[in-house]
């Protein structure tokens, strides 16, 4: 009989080197994870960071700390990887990571911090200050609208001009109910009214809410000259409607070019799958994320757009899966993306 020799290469001392080197710094990134997430202040940011960006200052309005002290911790955060900056205008915000390059130890670590603060609720002065930092937003936006609702297109048409967005939403919408009766839409946020006739002419009842007044006059102005008689216009926000909620529930829920002006843009998507039927579907045309600050004054933006990332992580948090997605690019460097979220649930 004949010994069967092992054909296998000795491992080398550098290739002992470099998998030491690796694993160290696996470990460092890992150490450095748990460090960050070891202090308490740092995990109520963390929680208050599940779905929304905030800025420096507004985490300080919070947590009452002064700005370099918020600033330390958010640097902290961000070098672990638990939060990554964006700036919007002049300012830094602060969100939880949109993607991971890698999928090993220092994300599952990450996943673990993140999976245990979700499960804990918010107190009430928590709640209470994010509710008052978003309050400040919207009437920031409300503010700029008001003294604008004249120059409304003008404004907007230094971004997108309607047709550019309006027809790719329209004929998606076309399709997905070709072969299906509709009933009830609703569009957030409706402008000048525009879109509404388009709503108007495919299903048997159509509302629009929008919380500027002086946008929802317009609004009017224009469902009284087409005649829309099978539209109601509510002045107010989302959440409003869904508490007066009654009924099967809206086949369609349309916000064209409005999440980068609304204070809270992941509670336009729990709001509408609360507010969608089963089957349902949220379009949304939106502005990919940008680099253009001018828009913060000349528009009234509240956000630089988003990356398509971000849609897709707030649509599935609310209980959406994705469905279609279009890319439009326009000549002045901006691109809008066309997304449709379903409402699954039975």
């Amino acid at each position: 009989m004949h010994e069967t020799l092992s054909k296998e290469r000795p491992v080398s001392a550098n290739q002992e080197t470099i998998s030491s080197d690796h694993d160290g710094s696996l470990l460092e990134a890992l150490a450095g994870v748990f460090k960050a997430g070891g202090d308490r202040l740092r995990l109520d940011i963390l929680r208050v960071l599940r779905r929304d960006t905030f800025g420096v200052m507004e985490l300080s309005q919070i947590f009452a700390m002064g700005q370099s002290g918020m600033s330390h911790h958010l640097k902290v955060l961000a070098r672990a990887g638990l939060l990554e900056p964006q700036r919007e205008g002049n300012a830094i915000f602060y969100r939880r990571p949109l993607a991971w390059h890698n999928s090993g130890p220092q994300q599952q670590a990450a996943q673990g911090i993140f999976t245990a603060v979700d499960s804990l609720p918010l107190s009430r002065e928590m709640l209470e200050q994010v509710a008052l930092i978003r309050e400040q937003r919207a009437a920031q936006s409300q503010a700029f609208f008001a003294r604008n609702a004249a120059r409304f297109r003008e404004q907007q048409e230094l971004i997108a001009e309607h047709h550019q967005y309006a027809e790719p939403v329209a004929a998606l919408i076309a399709q997905q109910f070709a072969s299906s009766p509709a009933q009830r839409a609703l569009e957030i946020g409706p402008g000048e009214g525009e879109f509404l006739a388009i709503l108007a002419a495919g299903f048997a009842q159509v509302t629009g809410v929008d919380n500027a007044r002086e946008m929802l006059d317009q609004a009017a102005a224009t469902c009284a000259r087409q005649q829309l008689n099978n539209v109601e216009l509510v002045l107010g926000e989302c959440d409003q409607l869904e508490s007066n909620h009654t009924g099967h529930g809206y086949d369609l829920v349309v916000a064209n070019m409005v999440l980068h002006h609304v204070a809270g843009p992941a509670d336009i998507f729990h709001h509408s799958a609360r507010l969608l039927a089963p089957g349902g579907r949220l379009v949304i045309s939106e502005l990919c994320r940008h680099e253009q600050r001018w828009v913060r004054d000349n528009c009234g933006d509240l956000w630089q757009g988003f990356e398509p990332e971000e849609l897709t992580g707030w649509a599935r948090d609310a209980g959406l899966h994705a469905g279609e997605t279009i890319f439009i690019g326009l000549r002045n460097g901006f691109q809008i993306q066309v997304r449709e979220f379903i409402n699954s649930q039975s």
